[in-house]
Formats: C-alpha cells, structure tokens, sequence
C-alpha cells in the first residue's frame, strides 16, 4: 500500500464526505478512491468513515486523523514547493570541463554572460590537454575541439566550426623569409603537436593536393607551448584560429598561406553533457545559453583563413628588403 497516496485520497473525502468528488478532484476513479481509504483502514485497524448509500461522515478518530492528515500534508507541499522553486533559480554549482585551447579563449566569455543573468550559479573548471584525461561523470558539460569526435554516450552538440592557421612572427619570417608554396616549408623550422599521426601537412588549390613532409624542430602536447614558441620566432606552427586570434589581430603572429585550403583543417567545438531527463535546472540554462551565444555571436574565425592577412604581407616586404 502507498500510504501517502491513501491519506490524500482520505483528506478529499474526508473534506468533500463524497467519494465521487474527491476521485474527480485527484483525477482518479471513485473504486481507486475507495480502495485507497479501505486499505488505509485496514493499515490503521480503525474505521475512519460512516458509510450510508446516501452519505459520508467522519467517525471521532476519523476526524482526529484527518487533522493530523491534513498538517501532514501541508507541511509536505509546502517543502516540495520550496524545494521546486529553489531548483528553478537555478542557484548551485556548475561543474565544466574544457580543453586548455577553448578554456583560454572563448570559455570566459560564457562564464561571464551567464552570471549576468544568473549570479547564484558558481563555476568549478577543469581544464584538459587530453579527452583521454578526463573521466566521465566528473562534470555536468564538457567542451571539446575536435576534427572528428570519438564515439561517445553522451549528447554531442556542435557550436562552431574553427579553422586551423599557419602562422609564424614576424621576426621570423624577416629572418627566413615568407613561405610562399606550401613546398617552401621544406626550408623552414616546423613548430608541431606531439600527436603520432601528424607526420605531414596537406593543402589544396586548383592544382590539386600538395603534401609537404614534416621535420619539426619542436613537437608538444600543449598547443600554449607551441603559441608562444611560434611567438618567440622558433619557427612555423599550425594552430587553431580561435586561439591566435588576438595575436594576429595585434600583429604578435601572422598567418601565411591563406591562398591554400589546409586539409582536416577544421576542428569542431563540441559541447558534451549527460542527456538525462532529470538534468539540474541549472545544467539546462547554461546548455541552452551557449547554443543561442553561438547561434547570436559566432566568432569571427572564418577572416583569418579566407582572405590575406595584411600582416604576412608585412613581412614578406620586411624579408624581400633584407
């Protein structure tokens, strides 16, 4: 027997004296209603009401236990109330995972724009170089830049495309000169991740596919690292545009061959959460806030691939005058 469920279905007789209103008002049958306060009865080995064909009434105990009931009760709606409305503000704690190359660009923004409008959420961060590093179940929503993403249980929502880049300073490029065929890098110093499978770079023009071989003179897992080694004038590295942005845009790196389409040259931001129905109301918000962040302001990443750049031109008149 649900007891709770046989002492509301008791309380509306027990308010109305009729079974057939109190089963419309819980939106049940009248057998279920009556069923429910014949076990109740049963359980308490006390007769609660006085039936007649015509009427209902309340016997003494049957009136002392519908006090009690309704006390009970109403102290139960309220806590769940307050227990609803406190989830509905969405307060608590918000538990991300992002990799080191969005958490140093794009993630603060999020942060920030979604305080703004829900102050009681806090942020605990961590930050990873690889997925193979993070556990699952560790963090309410994960943000992943991948080329291809791995097979994976929980929801995968894209946000944005990012390209990648070829860049190099300027210091660099006037000491070596500016790349100006894709073959052209067999002459310079290579600056690439430490992932086995990146052996070569591939680009694409009208003439077909070039492959240029790769003999890195610094590989690294950390894609920081090779930013400010490219920034430091070690040499030629292939980065993702979001996160060199800023250091384009300042002149602290200039990208080069934008004339050639890299091949798997575009890596997706992807947002991965638990698709569970009972998701906190806090999880759902700021899921729905970065969808409609980058559906209303999608960066502008496509500009640094798609058309020179003023600052690789720079540098080619800096190396053509030395």
């Amino acid at each position: 027997m649900n007891q709770l469920s046989a002492m509301r279905m008791f309380a509306k007789v027990a308010e109305s004296l009729s079974f057939t209103v109190a089963a419309k008002e819980l939106r049940v049958s009248t057998a279920m209603v009556t069923r429910g306060v014949a076990m109740l009865e049963t359980h308490l080995n006390l007769r609660l009401l006085n039936r007649t064909t015509r009427s209902v009434s309340l016997t003494d105990v049957g009136h002392e236990y519908w006090q009690g009931c309704r006390e009970l009760l109403r102290h139960l709606d309220t806590l769940e109330a307050n227990v609803c409305s406190s989830a509905r503000e969405a307060g608590g704690s918000l538990k991300v995972a992002a990799h080191e190359s969005f958490a140093v660009t794009g993630l603060s923004e999020l942060v920030a724009g979604f305080r703004e409008i829900e102050p009681r959420v806090d942020f605990e961060l961590t930050v990873f170089a690889s997925t193979h590093d993070l556990g699952v179940g560790t963090y309410d929503v994960c943000f992943v830049a991948e080329r291809r993403l791995r097979d994976s249980s929980l929801v995968c929502r894209p946000l944005v495309d990012v390209p990648d880049v070829i860049v190099a300073s300027p210091a660099y490029l006037a000491l070596r000169g500016v790349p100006v065929q894709p073959a052209d890098l067999a002459d310079h110093d290579v600056l690439t991740t430490s992932e086995p499978s990146v052996r070569s770079w591939e680009f694409n023009d009208a003439y077909g596919v070039q492959r240029v071989l790769l003999r890195p003179i610094l590989s690294s897992s950390n894609l920081l690292t090779l930013i400010r080694a490219a920034k430091s004038g070690l040499g030629i590295a292939r980065l993702p545009a979001s996160l060199v942005f800023t250091e384009i845009r300042e002149g602290a790196l200039a990208s080069l061959l934008e004339e050639f389409d890299l091949e798997n040259g575009v890596r997706t931001l992807f947002m991965l959460y638990s698709g569970n129905r009972y998701m906190a109301p806090r999880v759902r918000r700021f899921i729905d806030f970065c969808v409609a962040h980058y559906r209303r302001d999608v960066p502008e990443l496509e500009s640094l691939s798609s058309k020179p750049h003023p600052l690789a031109s720079d540098a080619r008149s800096i190396a053509t005058s030395t």
